[in-house]
């Protein structure tokens, strides 16, 4: 199943952040007490704290880049943005998008990682609070567009998005991901509604249909295409009566898995633009997941032409 391959430039939003990694030696499962959930007090102990920059608008586009994409950001940050600004201009990605919000700070993330890559996070809203603006006006500076991804940031955002897109006849990806619990029913089947495709890990999409109450063939009526990620276990893409099992690429070595699920929708994002058949889409998007787990943060890895030629 070849596809035609799509012309121009990648609109990519969500969020952009400061990460603080930490790494806990044990397992959260021997720290937990199912029946004292409702009194929950825990503290761990963490090995190792880094401070990196991700997001979820970021770390797509960083892989987007490498994979020789020309990834436009929508999203905001704050008055300590120079860091990140420097960094995005050092891999000749365009900020131009990125709405600057003097008096608050960039969303920071603390995110903990337990030895069986289980992960607890704590966001930090700041400028993810306030909407970046996604208009008719700014889109249009950036047609065409090849495709478009609606990833986790600012819920507004999210929304107008989708409302832009659909206007223009762009496609686009629905990823809703942590925002699926801020989202309304309403606004989550508005931005599943007319999807090119629609992605997220397999506990979210146990939430997209606990919240809309539909199973998977009442959310394939509303889009083409959902892929369901599974991290090591691989990933499950349906398309109209098929469904294709992925298996998980395997890494040199797992250091820490944030920023693999971007990683993934950038590989998938790759495929889909180059007019690859879904199952192809799947196993390239896997392979590129592989590299930011095999790095202590989201946008330290680096990969050559071999694996996207």
């Amino acid at each position: 199943m070849m596809r035609t391959r799509y012309q121009g430039k990648i609109l990519v939003s969500g969020s952009l952040v400061y990460d603080k990694i930490m790494d806990f030696p044990g397992r959260f499962v021997d720290y937990i007490i199912p029946e004292k959930i409702h009194t929950l007090s825990i503290n761990f102990i963490v090995e190792k704290i880094e401070v990196k920059v991700g997001g979820t608008a970021g770390n797509i586009a960083y892989n987007l880049k490498l994979l020789g994409e020309e990834p436009i950001i929508f999203s905001q940050a704050g008055r300590d943005f120079g860091i990140y600004q420097k960094w995005l201009q050092r891999h000749r990605i365009a900020d131009d998008e990125i709405r600057l919000v003097s008096r608050k700070d960039t969303t920071v993330a603390h995110i903990i990682t337990d030895r069986d890559d289980n992960q607890i996070a704590a966001l930090h809203l700041e400028t993810m609070g306030v909407p970046c603006g996604i208009t008719l006006q700014k889109v249009k500076r950036h047609l065409p567009a090849a495709l478009a991804i609606i990833a986790p940031g600012n819920v507004t955002d999210m929304i107008n998005a989708a409302r832009v897109y659909k206007k223009l006849g762009i496609r686009y990806i629905a990823d809703p991901g942590q925002e699926i619990p801020l989202l309304s029913a309403r606004e989550l089947n508005y931005l599943i509604q007319g999807a090119h495709l629609l992605i997220s890990n397999d506990y979210e999409f146990a939430q997209i249909k606990q919240k809309l109450q539909q199973d998977e063939k009442e959310i394939l009526r509303k889009v083409e295409t959902v892929v369901v990620t599974q991290g090591a276990r691989g990933s499950l893409i349906y398309h109209d009566a098929h469904t294709y099992i992925v298996k998980a690429a395997h890494p040199k070595k797992v250091v820490d898995p944030t920023g693999a699920g971007d990683a993934y929708r950038a590989g998938f994002i790759k495929g889909l633009i180059s007019g690859w058949s879904l199952p192809r889409c799947g196993e390239f998007a896997s392979h590129i997941a592989k590299f930011p787990v095999e790095h202590y943060g989201t946008q330290e890895h680096q990969f050559g032409a071999r694996f996207f030629a």
